[in-house]
């Protein structure tokens, strides 16, 4: 009944189960508490060791078979305020090291529409300043139920700054996709047609291959780079080819 509880103050399975037996047979033996809690002796001697060396279990030497009392479950407070105070003491460092950016270099692929859901998640779990080269309304793939659209795409449009260079074929075959951004978008001049699309936010490179206007197909390969220093780099770049756009 209680024995859940117990495993989830530290106690093992056993140890849990052989404390609440024990606290209701009061002075008992290994062989009792072996029958009560169901548990082989064997076993119900290192649990007891632990107990006692826990503070849990008094043991009463005697001659013959050795017996043992439940220390009263007051003691299971004390177990808990000490973890919090030693909780407590570290406490501030760990919120330090939560806190303090990671240097991480890293490479990875998303694939397919999960793998195209799961980077529009890191979108909004970054929040920060996004910049899309190549745009094609991606977020409009018939392929990407309207839950999702709602949830992520509208969500993002309205919280996070964004800047898009749309791909020219948009305005004819997709107009709203315009509509839906939010945020400043320009058009690439025509001829710069590209079945490629790359997108840079925080110190994130992601690009996508083999996409369509409008449709992120169902085998798409989405390549995610993070370094700080690419990053930067393609905003640059960005923000060259954004000014010639204007």
């Amino acid at each position: 009944m209680y024995s859940e509880i117990f495993e989830r103050l530290g106690l093992s399975p056993n140890e849990a189960k052989i404390y609440e037996t024990m606290l209701s047979t009061g002075e008992t033996s290994v062989v009792e508490i072996s029958t009560k809690a169901n548990i082989h002796r064997r076993n119900v001697y290192d649990s007891l060791n632990r107990l006692v060396e826990k503070g849990l279990v008094s043991p009463i030497f005697q001659k013959g078979e050795n017996r043992y009392q439940a220390v009263h479950p007051d003691k299971l407070l004390e177990i808990v305020k000490s973890e919090e105070r030693q909780l407590m003491a570290v406490l501030p460092q760990l919120r330090k090291i939560f806190a303090s950016e990671p240097s991480t270099e890293s490479a990875y692929i998303y694939k397919g529409i999960e793998g195209y859901k799961n980077y529009r998640r890191d979108l909004l779990r970054v929040a920060d300043e996004a910049f899309f080269l190549g745009a094609k309304g991606l977020w409009r793939s018939p392929q990407i139920d309207q839950s999702f659209r709602d949830a992520y795409v509208k969500k993002f449009e309205k919280t996070i700054p964004h800047k898009v260079l749309f791909d020219p074929r948009v305005a004819t075959l997709l107009p709203e996709a315009l509509e839906d951004t939010k945020g400043h978008y320009r058009m690439l001049p025509k001829g710069y047609e590209t079945p490629g699309v790359v997108d840079i936010f925080s110190d994130y490179v992601v690009t996508f291959v083999s996409v369509g206007i409008g449709n992120v197909g169902e085998q798409v390969t989405i390549f995610v780079m993070r370094n700080k220093e690419l990053a930067e780099s393609y905003k640059t770049w960005f923000r060259f080819i954004w000014d010639m756009c204007a």
